[in-house]
């Protein structure tokens, strides 16, 4: 089996753009459905103080790899983020990212994955996505989102900053699928 088309070896230039503008403030930070860690080492690199989370086992074995051959300190934990109540105390982050992992849920893991979030950010604290657009036309990839779904699942805990027009980095090209950004503050 060959590499799955996200795992592309660079972090995604929607979160390089977000530090270069200062959307992503200094302090603790998690990357949900970190994969092989690309944008959690971003994150590092540019000193913040990141905790990559990955159910799969194998991205997390490569993701610590990566981060100990290129000499930056990043947490990376094997873990289920809609649980993550069990891993982290209430309020332990200034900011969550999530690049591709929204999109995957279920309609039923939706409400469960936002508490999730909502839980472990600080009042106040940021929450960034980039998700399948359902401008990208049907066919291979994951499941497409709207932003009416984006609003729905997170406004009960969320004040949303902007859902924008992005993209994607895949293994097909840079800027190859169609993304939404969101940012979101933690009521």
């Amino acid at each position: 089996m060959g590499k799955p088309p996200w795992d592309i070896d660079y972090p995604q230039p929607a979160f390089q753009a977000l530090i270069k503008s200062g959307e992503i403030k200094p302090g603790r930070i998690l990357d949900v459905g970190c994969g092989r860690g690309e944008n959690a080492i971003m994150l590092a690199k540019n000193g913040f103080d990141v905790t990559g989370i990955d159910i799969v086992e194998n991205a997390i074995a490569g993701a610590n790899t990566k981060a100990i051959e290129r000499h930056v300190k990043v947490s990376f934990i094997v873990g289920d983020v809609l649980r993550m109540d069990r891993l982290f105390t209430e309020g332990e982050f200034d900011t969550v990212i999530d690049s591709g992992l929204f999109h995957v849920m279920t309609d039923e893991e939706r409400p469960v994955f936002a508490r999730q979030i909502h839980r472990v950010l600080r009042t106040g604290g940021k929450y960034f996505m980039l998700c399948f657009s359902d401008k990208e036309p049907p066919g291979y990839g994951p499941r497409r989102v709207s932003k009416a779904e984006i609003e729905q699942t997170f406004t009960p805990f969320f004040n949303i900053i902007y859902i924008k027009d992005a993209t994607f980095d895949t293994l097909f090209g840079p800027g190859s699928r169609k993304a939404y950004l969101l940012s979101a503050v933690r009521k």
